[in-house]
Parts: C-alpha cells; structure tokens; sequence
C-alpha cells in the first residue's frame, strides 16, 4: 500500500470513529469481577460466572469447565478470563454449544447506522492463547433481526491478537438496532457445537439471515480434552475497518460500567473483618410495625431496568442482634426497598441499623 493509501485509510478510521469513548465492550480488559473471580462446574446452564458482562452460554454438552480472573495477561494487561476445560465431552450431539458472549443494548449501538446506506463496518479485536492451536469463531448476531456473520481465528501457546472486520450490513432487509435498553446484539466466542450450528459453510462475507447451520463451521471444540484452556483479555469493538490500541479505562470508570447491570448493595462480615468479598457494612432502617423494618437502597449507577433484589445469607438487626429474614422486593432503575422481619419485636416507628453480617443484597439487571 502507497503512503497516500495508508493516510487515506488511517483518516477514513479517525472519521469513522465515534466522539469519546471508542471501544463498545464493557469489561474487555476482564478487571471487573463482582461475583467471583472463580467458578467451577460451569456448562449445565447458561449464566453470568465471574468476570463482569460475559456470560456463558452452553446447551446439551455433556463438558464441564472451571472459569477464572487470572493474572496471566499478556503485557499492558493485569488481568484475563481463563477456560479450563474439567469434563471431556468427546461424544458431541447435535444441539450442543458452548459460547462465551457480551450483550449489547441497542440504543448503545445506533452510531452504527446498521440497515442503511450509510452502515459502518466494525472492527473486532482481542487476545488470546490456549494450551494448543485450535480453531474458533467470533460472531455477531444480530437479534433485533435475526442475522449473523462469523469469523474464524486460531489459538497458539503464545499471547496473539487478533483483528476481525466485519462489514457494514447495508442490506435493505436489514433494519437499525431497536433504539432503547433492549438487547440487540451478541458477540459471540464460539468454542464447541455440534452439527445443528457446524453443518453447513460458514457465513463469513458479509451478514446475513440466520441459518444456524452456517453459524460455527470449522470450528474445533475446547470440550476435546481436560488439557485444554482458553485465555482471553483486551477484547474490542469499535466502528471502522481499522483495529486501533485498546482503549484503557480506569477501574473506577469500568466498574461504574459494569454497575448498571449488577450491583452488590451491602455485604460483609460482622464486627470490623475486612476478611475476602466485602468489608463490614451498616445500612440504617425505621421499623414500620414492631415486626417490620424498612431500608431505603439507592444504586451507586442507575440501573438498565428494574427487577427484584436477590439475598443471600442472614443480616442482624441492632440494636439486640435480632436475626432477620429479608423479602426479595423489586426494584426500579435508581433504587429500591427492603422489609426485613426480626426474629423478637422491635419498637415501631423507631430506627435502627442493619450489620451486613456477611449477607449481601444484589440488583440483577443484566440483558
């Protein structure tokens, strides 16, 4: 390529570029995870493990996996997601899956003027090693209309990053993202399936209708054998046809991100332990009756749509260290309540504080 050619290229990528923040992945660089930075006998069901926003999503598989926030990044990285493969899975049927993903709301996506002739094409990128080379694929699909394109890449033993660019879907059958809090697309690491997404060739041009047949061809299976791993960090997407340098956030800014869809209200353990998970932590009730009391919970971020709080273990309400119970209220996108039943009475219409005792309180508002 001519200079004149790079420049021309590198300036189409700088105007492609949305003003501020570039990168669309939330957590890419895995620092954030409010969970647990360790899970294992993952695969009977979907769900959100450890690192913050990346979900596991497996069907019929057989294979069992340990999943992990790990120090071994490649440089300018502190932190990576780990796969460890725990149960083989060498008979695969065909409905299974295994995908680890990201999920987008379509009101974060509308710059990507997707379905109109002014469409811009993305631009994938990430690093990855695993403990041999194998063959997977990075998918987006689109749900608001049921379209999809894949590209394959290779693993080796060593840190590799990779840049995919996926073009834009200027297709007339192709309509914008939804414009609100909905989900709207996947990013999808295709690390196993069987023949229901394998069975066809591989949809890799350009997006289009789904055929799941067409989703996964060619890709090798992670679920091969209980030596094998998968490590993942600094993953991107951005507008334009052009990978650029990962976009570093602070942890502040990052975990800010992640709160708007899961945020831990209280925890911790009695007295002043600052023993692993949270530190000790007070909230203050007024009692409504002399068997009830009430807290006032305001979110740290506002979330992306209400739900209902989700407790674990048991807080003590003083003062008398009464144990309590807690009912499981809804919540809206600033806040919420929660009623908490003492084992003795309490005085009515006075207050008090509630020691988090090691429970805590969760806000799930998670696509």
């Amino acid at each position: 390529m001519s200079k004149a050619a790079e420049l021309a290229k590198a300036g189409e990528t700088l105007t492609n570029q949305p003003s501020g923040r570039k990168n669309i992945v939330t957590n890419g660089a895995m620092q954030i995870a409010q969970r647990s930075a360790s899970v294992t006998g993952i695969g009977a069901s979907a769900g959100y493990f450890t690192c913050d926003r990346w979900k596991i999503s497996t069907a019929a598989s057989a294979g069992r996996l340990t999943m992990t926030q790990t120090a071994d990044g490649p440089s300018g990285f502190a932190n990576c997601l780990k796969l460890d493969c725990t149960t083989a899975d060498a008979s695969i049927a065909a409905g299974e899956n295994l995908v680890l993903q990201q999920r987008f709301e379509g009101q974060d996506l509308q710059q990507i003027k997707k379905g109109t002739s002014d469409a811009e094409s993305i631009t994938v990128s990430f690093y990855v090693k695993a403990n041999a080379v194998f063959t997977f694929g990075c998918e987006l699909f689109d749900q608001d209309n049921n379209r999809q394109i894949t590209k394959l890449f290779a693993t080796t033993t060593d840190w590799v990053r990779h840049e995919l660019t996926f073009p834009a879907d200027v297709d007339d059958g192709s309509s914008p993202f939804d414009d609100n809090n909905a989900r709207s697309l996947d990013m999808n690491f295709l690390l196993h399936a069987g023949s229901n997404l394998t069975s066809g060739t591989l949809n890799t041009a350009s997006f289009a209708n789904t055929t799941d047949a067409n989703r996964a061809a060619g890709i090798g299976s992670f679920y091969s054998s209980t030596d094998n791993n998968f490590f993942i960090t600094g993953v991107q997407m951005e507008i334009g046809s052009q990978a650029t340098n990962f976009e570093h956030r602070s942890y502040g800014e990052e975990l800010a991100l992640c709160q708007r869809y899961y945020e831990i209200m209280w925890g911790g353990y009695a007295g002043a332990s600052t023993a692993t998970g949270y530190p000790n932590s007070y909230i203050l009730y007024k009692a409504n009756t002399t068997t009830e009391g009430m807290s006032i919970l305001k979110f740290v971020v506002q979330k992306r749509a209400g739900g209902t709080f989700v407790h674990t273990g048991t807080p003590i309400m003083g003062p008398g260290g009464n144990v309590t119970s807690v009912a499981s209220d809804t919540f809206g996108i600033l806040g919420g309540r929660a009623r908490f039943t003492p084992t003795t009475n309490i005085v009515a219409n006075e207050s008090g504080h509630i020691d988090g005792n090691g429970s805590t309180a969760v806000a799930d508002a998670e696509l």
